[in-house]
């Protein structure tokens, strides 16, 4: 067993610890209640899960916690309200721990990776915590979830520079630019909500690297082009992309290295 009550003899398990060893520290904030309601309360939960010693009550405590975090912040504003409605938008669903850990191959130094329906950034924050990369765009409609963002973004310490916030429809920013994506199934795939699903896949065709497409909850699988592969697929989480993992890391980080993890 590790020492923050998960063993940490795998990949998976250490990310999990990490990640256990991160909310620690923020427990020890004197005003973490106050940016993220509840928070002291889970905390306690995983204490008394790690005293059980049951490696399974650690990780649904530690999975509780997380979802504590996600849904933490504001909604929205009438106006994006109503375009959220108007796509056929999914209410903050918390994307879960297992990206956490099956992201680690595809991310490197010189990433520039890409949250679709953010939210409050949580997912997209916790993969620039745990695997420093050149830039997080999290793109979020709801202004009030981008206001608590930046308070978890501030919590975490994350430089500025290594987070981009866009707000703005999903619908309204090209997918092209980015190395890895990911989206927990922002919309539905129907009505207005497919024509996202469209112009994602004719945009991330025109890609001139290797692209790397996380989807949890997935509704790209008919969309994409030829192109991509399935890499991965545990029937919650899906890894596409249209070249094998390590030509990311092949890719110039800024300082003129080669990227890898």
């Amino acid at each position: 067993m590790g020492a923050r009550g998960v063993a940490a003899d795998s990949p998976r398990e250490l990310v999990l610890s990490r990640l256990g060893s991160l909310f620690d520290e923020l427990a020890a904030r004197p005003a973490i209640d106050g940016i993220v309601p509840s928070f002291t309360r889970f905390h306690r939960e995983l204490l008394v899960a790690r005293a059980g010693g049951s490696e399974d009550d650690v990780e649904t405590a530690l999975g509780r916690l997380y979802c504590v975090v996600h849904g933490s912040g504001g909604a929205y504003a009438s106006e994006e309200r109503e375009e959220f409605e108007r796509l056929g938008g999914y209410w903050c669903h918390a994307g879960g721990l297992e990206p956490l850990h099956l992201a680690a191959p595809h991310l490197g130094p010189a990433t520039r990776l890409a949250d679709y329906g953010a939210g409050n950034g949580l997912q997209g924050l916790l993969l620039q915590h745990l695997y420093p990369h050149r830039l997080t765009t999290l793109i979020e409609l709801g202004g009030p979830m981008i206001d608590q963002g930046r308070r978890l973004q501030s919590l975490l310490g994350i430089p500025g520079d290594r987070v981009r916030w866009v707000h703005s429809s999903i619908m309204d920013v090209s997918p092209r630019e980015f190395d890895v994506i990911y989206l927990y199934r922002p919309v539905r795939p129907e009505g207005a909500g497919r024509a996202f699903y469209e112009m994602f896949s004719r945009e991330v065709a025109l890609a001139d690297h290797p692209v790397t497409i996380i989807s949890v909850a997935d509704c790209l699988k008919d969309f994409l082009p030829a192109a991509f592969s399935l890499l991965h697929d545990d029937g919650q989480v899906l890894i596409f992309a249209n070249r094998p993992p390590a030509a990311h890391l092949a890719v110039e980080d800024p300082g003129g290295k080669a990227g890898g993890s």
